[in-house]
């Protein structure tokens, strides 16, 4: 049950939702723990009748797990429940094997009109299965049989080299399982539905903003990262009206200009994704995003205008003066006017939304390049240490940090490192100088 319904508060919903979580990840005892603790704090409160409610959750789990194993559930088995609503549907998966949950995942595929939950299955468990990749066990169970539920079972057993069941109408453990599954599918559709209404919602009140005459339905983000003009990375990210498409994410490692000159930066990258995009890589976004001020801006404008782009909104998200949420100034790159927005604004939650994940992205990439290259650079500086000698170290140790933590003792055991060679490195490591030897 969602919170959007008013039949549970938004934490009894999450509590819901992450019991949910520990049971689909085969983390019983812990569930069960954290029930038992709960019943024992409401009847403390002398709230008995949630109390109780926790109590029956604790007896059916204790339940299921005893059941596990001894109702003959001997081979692996999947259980997909689709839920259908409001044109959106959900399909869940658990994986059973050897009688036990080991997991589960959520998928959202899409919905034509009036489909029923059985279509949903009829077009997803093809796609799931069939393209080569994926294990198919010896039974599947569904809450809903489709119509040519005999053809797929033949089309699995055809792939699979092997008999596939498929059937909906079960007992015991997998009848728990099935309803497990659909609660499952129907309370991530809800929460699904839910986040998307807030996406629209604060898609509505950009489209009011820039006076857009549709909804916007491809955004992109850049920004930059680097310390002291060191490592620098450009983070691309991309939204559309279900939120992040994280699989169309780009990082540019940016090369041959002045250490810590944002502006040639924030070029280079725009120049490097537009011409892609300009080449049929891509669709173009409706709103460019970028995470500065008028110098930013003006270089984005400067690059679409030379590639000759256009329909791309150019917005400049440059922080206030105190650099805090909420005190963002938006720059139009066509009109050139700024704006500040209140912080309770629907759109500017969007705008702050997409930003953060930009620089989120960005700050991992520099990261994970800076750290790279330190580790490089430190390891090559040693003498008599090659390219092999470093791949050993790193893969032993994990990291430069590693190595220069090791002493000389854990040093000698690696191959190829004699104990001469350790302490050379433990030495070079330490900066620790030989002493000059007496003449």
């Amino acid at each position: 049950t969602a919170p959007c319904v008013d039949l549970v508060s938004k934490e009894e919903y999450d509590a819901q939702v992450a019991s949910t979580t520990l049971f689909l990840r085969g983390k019983s005892q812990q569930l069960m723990m954290r029930l038992a603790d709960d019943m024992e704090a409401a009847a403390a409160q002398l709230a008995y009748e949630k109390a109780a409610i926790y109590r029956d959750q604790l007896s059916q789990l204790q339940h299921v797990q005893a059941s596990q194993g001894i109702e003959g559930v001997t081979g692996d088995l999947d259980i997909l429940a689709a839920a259908a609503i409001g044109g959106r549907s959900c399909v869940q998966v658990l994986f059973v094997r050897g009688a036990r949950v080991l997991g589960s995942k959520t998928y959202y595929p899409p919905l034509k009109l009036q489909e029923s939950a059985a279509q949903v299955l009829s077009a997803f468990i093809p796609q799931y299965y069939l393209g080569g990749a994926r294990a198919i066990p010896a039974e599947i169970i569904v809450n809903e049989v489709p119509e040519d539920a005999v053809i797929l079972a033949q089309a699995l057993s055809v792939q699979a080299q092997r008999q596939v069941k498929l059937r909906s109408r079960v007992r015991e453990a997998r009848a728990r399982w099935l309803k497990l599954a659909l609660q499952t599918a129907q309370t991530n559709l809800e929460s699904h539905l839910a986040g998307r209404q807030t996406i629209v919602g604060r898609l509505q009140a950009l489209q009011d903003l820039l006076a857009l005459p549709e909804l916007p339905e491809r955004m992109e983000c850049f920004d930059i990262s680097h310390s002291s003009g060191e490592a620098t990375v450009a983070s691309c990210v991309v939204f559309d009206q279900n939120g992040a498409r994280k699989s169309d994410y780009r990082k540019f490692n940016i090369e041959g200009i002045t250490p810590g000159d944002d502006y040639a930066a924030m070029q280079q990258a725009l120049e490097r994704r537009y011409n892609r995009l300009k080449s049929g890589e891509g669709a173009l976004p409706d709103i460019l995003f970028i995470d500065g001020g008028r110098g930013q801006v003006t270089q984005a404008m400067t690059v679409l205008r030379e590639l000759q782009l256009s329909g791309v909104e150019v917005i400049g998200v440059a922080k206030g003066v105190t650099r805090k949420a909420g005190f963002e100034t938006l720059i139009n790159g066509a009109t050139g006017q700024e704006t500040q927005l209140p912080g309770d604004n629907a759109a500017l939650h969007l705008i702050q939304q997409i930003r953060d994940e930009a620089h989120r992205f960005a700050i991992t990439g520099h990261r994970a390049r800076r750290d790279k290259a330190r580790q490089r650079s430190v390891l090559e500086d040693i003498p008599g240490v090659g390219a092999r000698r470093r791949r050993e170290l790193l893969r032993h140790f994990g990291s430069a940090q590693g190595v220069e933590n090791a002493n000389v003792e854990e040093l000698k055991k690696i191959s190829g490192i004699s104990a001469t060679m350790a302490q050379q490195i433990y030495d070079h490591l330490h900066h620790i100088v030989e002493p000059a030897k007496r003449t």
